[in-house]
């Protein structure tokens, strides 16, 4: 009866064993939020949550999308004082308001004005000088707009235009990493038109999540810098080398990345910002920000955001690439 008994048990154990190592694959991929996204989740079976990520999707553009003319922040930049805004659209401009202090003031998304004019947005675009760019900065500050109690949205000056683009789609993907979350996998990776996050591990390759970051200096053709595990956090990145627009007139090269405090597109000598953090809005946000900031700011106000890890790649006083990394990015790098 003992032998029974202990055959029986290893049996059991063999069994249990077996099952919870038996790891799926689930993936789905498409197109969102004006780009591409690609999803990975592992699970003990077969499973398809595409309803519900498209339901995300839709959210956050019903709540946030400037492409969208009945989106709340649509009806918001059209006037529109009586929108009650949804969770997604008051978590957002929280966050934004954070950063937007913390960076003293180079993360603005009330920038939009001036995104939309450098032919950026959705928005008209217009021919820039110093003059036009002066009296579009009057409409720039998010300091000119509050949130009430009631959730709606009060601006000093009825043509203030929200553009929450720079950390939108770094929201998105933190929402969709609730979703898997709550539907309890324990490992997954997400990517939205190049930001990402990780959970977890790659448990069928027995490794972290292996992700890669482009070199900043290819306009056309995409190369990778170098590749990163990724594990419990997000990432994301920001630059100017494939933004951009050429006058087809004068030839002169438009950046995307706007300097709310100028107003003009910033040719920086920082050519790309890469973030990891807790969450990928703030990881968006603070990539954006860097961008826009020069490089001393930039590591000061880093160095000054604990949760915060970075490789920024910039030019130096004579024109040759150089890198910047914490030491916290650099523990990650797959050499």
């Amino acid at each position: 009866m003992s032998r029974i008994f202990t055959i029986l048990c290893i049996s059991i154990f063999i069994s249990c064993t077996s099952n919870s190592t038996t790891v799926i694959r689930n993936d789905t991929s498409g197109q969102a939020l004006g780009t591409t996204y690609n999803i990975i989740y592992l699970a003990d079976r077969e499973l398809d949550f595409q309803i519900e990520i498209d339901s995300v999707f839709n959210a956050v553009n019903h709540s946030l999308s400037t492409y969208i003319p009945d989106s709340d922040i649509s009806k918001i930049n059209g006037g529109d004082s009586t929108v009650v805004v949804d969770d997604m659209f008051h978590d957002v401009f929280v966050l934004s308001k954070e950063i937007n202090y913390k960076t003293n003031g180079y993360f603005d998304p009330t920038v939009g004005v001036l995104v939309n004019a450098w032919g950026f947005g959705p928005g008209e675009q217009i021919k820039m000088d110093s003059i036009q760019v002066d009296s579009l900065l009057d409409f720039v500050g998010f300091d000119k707009v509050c949130m009430t109690e009631k959730g709606t949205i009060k601006k000093t000056k009825p043509n203030i235009y929200f553009d929450f683009n720079a950390v939108a789609k770094g929201y998105t993907i933190d929402r969709l990493a609730l979703l898997f979350d709550a539907k309890g996998i324990e490992d997954y990776l997400i990517e939205v038109g190049g930001e990402l996050v990780g959970k977890g591990s790659n448990k069928l390759k027995k490794k972290p999540w292996t992700v890669g970051v482009d070199d900043p200096q290819m306009e056309e053709m995409r190369k990778m810098k170098l590749m990163i595990g990724l594990k419990n956090k997000a990432l994301a990145s920001s630059g100017n080398y494939r933004h951009f627009r050429v006058d087809p007139v004068t030839g002169k090269k438009y950046v995307h990345t706007v300097d709310p405090i100028t107003g003009f597109t910033k040719n920086s000598n920082t050519l790309g910002a890469t973030i990891l953090a807790n969450t990928c809005a703030k990881a968006d946000a603070y990539a954006t920000a860097f961008m826009a900031m020069d490089l001393d700011d930039a590591l000061k106000s880093l160095s000054k955001q604990r949760e915060l890890e970075a490789y920024i790649v910039y030019l130096d006083e004579q024109g040759n690439t150089q890198e910047f990394m914490t030491e916290g990015f650099k523990a990650l790098v797959i050499n």
